[in-house]
């Protein structure tokens, strides 16, 4: 049984920047109907996990079981009910009601390393994000092996590695964990996830999330993780 999360913040915690209302909806109804959907199809055979939270990153607790369903389910409604569950969970980390600011420690090192700053970094976020067409998933990642089921967007399946940081779109419920890279934060970019406070003004989100709430502490704790082998 996978179980939904309790967001890591009140439902009125990020506001005015994303509304309660807007959480009540894409938490309560999307993010759970997810959780919901899944749950029916593993009861039906559609798959096997370990039992595990609907949890994502290094803080997000253990979510192996969701984690291996995710990178072995291949394309199909079990893949992206289980993808959305994880993805979701995630995001709900890559926000932070005292967000924004600059990143710190090793993070930034490595950020300086691959971008050159981390304003650099800002406008690769900023051009991935808005230019990521339709419903998908904009990722700060640390490039793996690549390999894996799955895959899609413009970068999350490119094969290229050696560690360094790289900002990747993906489509629809597609997840970097599927081609061997290390997501550290994510912006969501379906329209659910901003509509009802922006309307069609994808860029004055985007801008929003990483001027106000990005969570530069949940993506280092990610980066001082170990990456799967």
């Amino acid at each position: 049984m996978i179980e939904l999360p309790a967001l890591p913040y009140r439902q009125d915690a990020l506001a005015p920047h994303i509304s309660e209302r807007t959480i009540g909806y894409h938490y309560g109804r999307h993010h759970a109907g997810y959780v919901a959907n899944l749950n029916k199809l593993l009861a039906a055979g559609g798959g096997a996990t370990g039992g595990a939270a609907a949890g994502g990153g290094a803080t997000g607790g253990g979510a192996t079981g969701l984690e291996e369903l995710i990178t072995n389910a291949g394309p199909g409604v079990v893949f992206n009910n289980a993808a959305q569950t994880w993805n979701h969970t995630f995001y709900w980390q890559s926000m932070s009601p005292d967000g924004g600011g600059d990143p710190s420690g090793e993070l930034a090192a490595a950020i300086v390393a691959s971008f050159g700053s981390v304003d650099a970094l800002r406008a690769e976020l900023t051009a991935k994000a808005t230019g990521n067409f339709g419903s998908g998933w904009t990722w700060l990642v640390r490039l793996g092996s690549g390999g894996g089921a799955g895959g899609g967007g413009d970068g999350a399946g490119d094969g290229a590695g050696g560690g360094e940081l790289a900002v990747v779109n993906t489509d629809d419920a597609d997840n970097p964990l599927v081609t061997g890279h290390q997501p550290l934060l994510t912006i969501d970019i379906w329209e659910h996830a901003y509509y009802l406070d922006y309307q069609n003004a994808r860029p004055a989100y985007i801008a929003t999330f990483l001027e106000h709430l990005i969570n530069w502490d949940f993506a280092a704790a990610n980066y001082a993780a170990t990456p799967d082998a």
